[in-house]
């Protein structure tokens, strides 16, 4: 992805606005003055997010957590969203920030939180019923791609070696962005009933989920797929003619780059394919309570079934340190790569998707492994300590690891922690970025990255609601 990595160098002054970098100002935060746009400049405005803002600030007793929570719950909303009616039906277009693009993944991710909420606000709802459209329509048009434009307005990408259309911001093949589409349109049906979304659009493109799949099981062959890119950095392009390292067919499914954007060193991506396996079952559900498809279903539920074998025998390895724990990447010859990386899917992310109980012994003596220092990409530092990745690289912790770390935990003392971090991490400026240096949170890429700030968001906001009380002792 091109994200936005150069380092912002934060400077709060007392009692001094300082404009640094692209849409950043920054302010004394003991002022704790709302950092959203006025109203008459927001994108969206959705009521009932609007009432939960009011109430979970209520609730917390620490102010600067609360000004956080403000600024950060509907960032999405506020910022990111391009709506309208067409032909009769809803349409949403969501940019991830500071890329004038839509990600599959990041869209689905973006108005996750509020998706417990759209039975109480119809426009809300309206909105994601037209993200369900819009993300068929894109998968319709290339599923290889994982971003894509608003409309055919070519991208700067157009330079890679490989199938780009105008429609496409990035064509990098990753198995999750097939995988949001599905968790979104499969929990909007079960919070609302509502089977309008499930269109010939939406079936067509779930066709179409299905083929990508198997396609890249490559069990006769590579499959259509190949990406190169002129760029400095390897994580930037595929090796072996655009393919990738070679894989033994095992019933996995190769996934040629990483929800970071970057590219896999061996391309059985094993978080991805557990949150394929869990949007299988989903859609193989969809099919038979809510449309009535049987063979869509048989074919959802029977490669399910390949995926779930492969990885009971292919996604796991043994770690001098840790023994027998999940791996991050395989090739299903026997080889297993062992981090995590802080982008979601991740191995830390399995319980929030779903995919795995975090009582599991297999999870939690991964999870041991992965907040540890034995995970090349877990740095601690004097403020904070998480997970980062290949994609930023060394020394930078990903908020994003902090947030998941406390959304999979049943712990109060580790939970706290990981608010405490980070309140101490977002530099004066009220919101989440992509990633912080662990010694100097001021040292930090992405001002705006609204995936993030909702993810926070939604942290907070589940708090609220199953732990209160911890919002009081921050």
């Amino acid at each position: 992805m091109d994200r936005r990595n150069f380092i912002i160098k934060s400077s709060i002054l007392s009692g001094v606005t300082t404009m640094i970098g692209p849409h950043v100002s920054f302010s004394r935060p003991a002022e704790y003055v709302s950092k959203r746009p006025a109203k008459a400049d927001r994108k969206f405005t959705s009521k009932a997010v609007e009432k939960v803002i009011r109430e979970v600030k209520k609730a917390i007793g620490n102010e600067e957590l609360a000004w956080m929570f403000e600024n950060c719950f509907p960032n999405t909303l506020d910022t990111t969203v391009k709506f309208k009616v067409e032909n009769e039906k809803p349409d949403a277009f969501i940019i991830t920030g500071d890329i004038d693009a839509m990600w599959l993944r990041d869209s689905t991710a973006q108005v996750w939180p509020y998706l417990r909420l759209v039975n109480k606000d119809n426009e809300l709802k309206e909105l994601v019923r037209g993200l369900i459209f819009r993300q068929s329509k894109l998968i319709q048009i290339d599923p290889y791609a994982n971003a894509f434009n608003d409309g055919p307005l070519g991208s700067k990408w157009e330079s890679d070696n490989t199938e780009m259309k105008p429609e496409l911001h990035e064509r990098k093949w990753e198995i999750d962005s097939l995988c949001y589409p599905i968790r979104l349109a499969y929990h909007y049906w079960k919070t609302t009933n509502d089977k309008s979304c499930f269109d010939q659009d939406w079936v067509l493109a779930m066709q179409s989920i299905l083929r990508t799949f198997k396609e890249q099981q490559r069990k006769e062959n590579r499959g259509p797929y190949s990406f190169t890119r002129r760029a400095s950095k390897a994580s930037e392009t595929l090796i072996e003619n655009g393919f990738g390292n070679p894989v033994k067919p095992v019933g996995l499914i190769v996934s040629s780059f990483r929800p970071s954007d970057d590219a896999t060193i061996l391309p059985f991506l094993i978080p991805s394919n557990h949150f394929a396996l869990v949007s299988l079952r989903q859609l193989s559900e969809i099919a038979t309570e809510a449309i009535g498809d049987d063979q869509l279903a048989l074919n959802a539920e029977s490669l399910a079934d390949e995926v779930e074998e492969a990885l009971m025998q292919f996604g796991y390895g043994n770690h001098p340190d840790f023994g027998k724990i999940l791996a991050y990447e395989a090739d299903g010859f026997g080889n297993v790569l062992f981090m995590d990386d802080a982008n979601i899917p991740s191995l830390l992310a399995l319980p929030y998707l779903g995919a795995m109980a975090a009582d599991d012994p297999i999870y939690q003596n991964t999870r041991k492994f992965l907040l540890s220092q034995s995970n090349p990409w877990f740095f601690k530092g004097k403020h904070a300590e998480g997970i980062g990745g290949p994609h930023v690289g060394a020394d930078m912790v990903w908020p994003m690891s902090i947030i998941m770390r406390a959304l999979t935990s049943a712990d109060n003392e580790e939970i706290m922690t990981c608010l405490k971090m980070l309140i101490a991490t977002h530099a004066g400026t009220g919101f989440m970025h992509e990633s912080f240096h662990k010694d100097d949170p001021a040292q930090y890429t992405r001002d705006w990255f609204a995936w993030a700030n909702t993810l926070f968001g939604e942290l907070v906001y589940k708090i609220y609601r199953e732990r209160p009380e911890l919002l009081k002792k921050v």
